[in-house]
């Protein structure tokens, strides 16, 4: 099967720890209900910086916040899978790619 990286794209922030832990648990029963399709669960960033010719900015200018490897026999079927993510309801959007091996 062919290997995708779902990565995570803005999303708003909880407005409570009790809703971060809400989204969190319904985020675990997603990759859960994935079952053995998840190749690498739930990869967060932070301390991001943005490397250019220019030099090095601190806080990347992309909104890249993660990212979740999974395999599917389609990029339909990836993309099907990343529909029913819950990141999706907290306005985040989901960029899937196929990741090819060299």
């Amino acid at each position: 099967m062919t290997q995708y990286i779902i990565s995570y794209l803005g999303g708003d922030k909880p407005a409570s720890a009790e809703e971060g832990k809400r989204h969190f648990a319904q985020y675990q029963q997603w990759l859960a209900s994935l079952g053995d399709a998840v190749i690498a669960a739930m990869v967060p960033y932070k301390n991001s910086h943005t490397v250019s010719r220019d030099g090095v900015s601190t806080g990347s200018q992309v909104d890249m916040t993660g990212h979740t490897i999974v395999q599917a026999e389609s990029i339909e079927q990836a993309i099907e899978i990343a529909k029913s993510c819950p990141f999706l309801a907290i306005n985040g959007r989901l960029n899937i790619a196929e990741m090819v091996v060299i």
